[in-house]
């Protein structure tokens, strides 16, 4: 396509020829003749130097930067650079959708209800009473559980689990191997025995949520598990009962989320954050790797480290504990020295007594 489609696409400005022939897209590195690329900090100004790409897209604060690398290169000026970049992709790459139909080799249950221009590939299995919004796509090895509702343009790649009453939204995506309302952990200590707790409630993924690969998802024992629109999971996450997650949340990989926590819009959920049942995450909180939440978070704080504590303090902590070696060795001299003067004081007492046969 014409560098000056893209500039059309993403309302952009066009410094250089609009006519350029753009064939693909690629990062500074690795892109050729005929990519474009994109550039949206400092740091990547050494490499546009070297890039064979024609043309960049970029920011208007670095447009000077990146003409004192490559003079003659066209750049397409943007409000955010990835955002641009991203709009290209989908442009260059994203193949037009075509229905499919529902495949004879797929098994569908009474009462479905489906909308237009579906596709259904071959061994997708439908139960009963299941509701398909428009433009529906379901890869090979998906499940659909009894009563489960998909909303418009949603897409569920192959292996995806979706057990009996589940509620998605509109323009979900979720990707393969996940399981979607699995039973949550729940028992009671009677006798000696674990006795299962019915887990009888559902799950609702609301519009413009995607889940990530091999993420489970368990359903409420009443209730629902609730995840907020615009909310996106990354791979590996572990979601429990009764979980509330509010509007645009960032869930990255490997978090795992015990039962009845509730979360607020906004919150960013580094790797491996481990959140305790029954806690409070307030919008716009962020938890940083790895940390370990066990007590609320009030909203628009930073909390780092295990247990979880307001990230500047973590950060003084982290520079001591770094130092501890040091303090440790300081600590000994110390007590060394004080020991050895108690113990010369000591002596010193001793030989101003004199014995017994000398006493009057």
């Amino acid at each position: 396509m014409k560098l000056r489609a893209l500039a059309d696409l993403t309302g952009g400005i066009i410094l250089g020829n609009q006519d350029s022939d753009i064939k693909g897209a690629a990062g500074i590195k690795d892109a050729k003749d005929g990519d474009i690329t994109f550039l949206s900090d400092k740091r990547g100004l050494p490499d546009i130097a070297r890039s064979m790409a024609s043309a960049i897209i970029t920011g208007e604060s670095l447009v000077e930067l990146v003409k004192n690398c490559r003079a003659s290169v066209n750049i397409l000026v943007v409000d955010n650079p990835q955002f641009s970049f991203a709009k290209a992709l989908e442009a260059l790459y994203l193949k037009p959708r075509v229905p499919t139909g529902i495949s004879e080799q797929s098994v569908t249950g009474n009462n479905l209800r489906k909308g237009s221009d579906i596709s259904v590939y071959p061994f997708v299995y439908i139960g009963d009473d299941v509701s398909l919004g428009d433009r529906v796509t379901l890869f090979s090895g998906v499940y659909i559980g009894n009563g489960v509702s998909i909303g418009n343009d949603a897409v569920i790649h192959p292996n995806v689990t979706i057990r009996e009453h589940v509620v998605i939204g509109n323009e979900v995506i979720i990707h393969s191997g996940s399981v979607i309302g699995s039973d949550g952990f729940g028992y009671t200590l009677e006798k000696g025995a674990h006795y299962k707790i019915p887990q009888v409630g559902g799950v609702i993924i609301e519009d413009n949520v995607e889940i990530g690969s091999n993420v489970s998802i368990d359903r409420a024992t009443t209730g629902n598990t609730v995840i907020g629109q615009g909310t996106k999971i990354d791979n590996l996450v572990q979601i429990a009962h009764n979980v509330s997650i509010g509007k645009k949340c960032i869930i990255v990989s490997q978090v795992g989320i015990s039962g009845s926590v509730e979360i607020g819009d906004g919150v960013v959920l580094a790797g491996q954050v481990g959140v305790k049942d029954h806690v409070k995450i307030g919008t716009g909180a962020v938890a940083a790797g790895q940390a370990g939440i066990t007590r609320d978070i009030p909203e628009g704080q930073v909390y780092s480290g295990m247990p979880a504590i307001p990230h500047k303090t973590w950060l003084r902590a982290q520079s001591m504990f770094a130092r501890l070696p040091e303090y440790m060795k300081r600590l000994q001299e110390v007590e060394n020295k004080i020991e050895s003067v108690i113990n010369s004081d000591f002596d010193s007492t001793i030989k101003e007594v004199k014995p017994d046969d000398e006493q009057p």
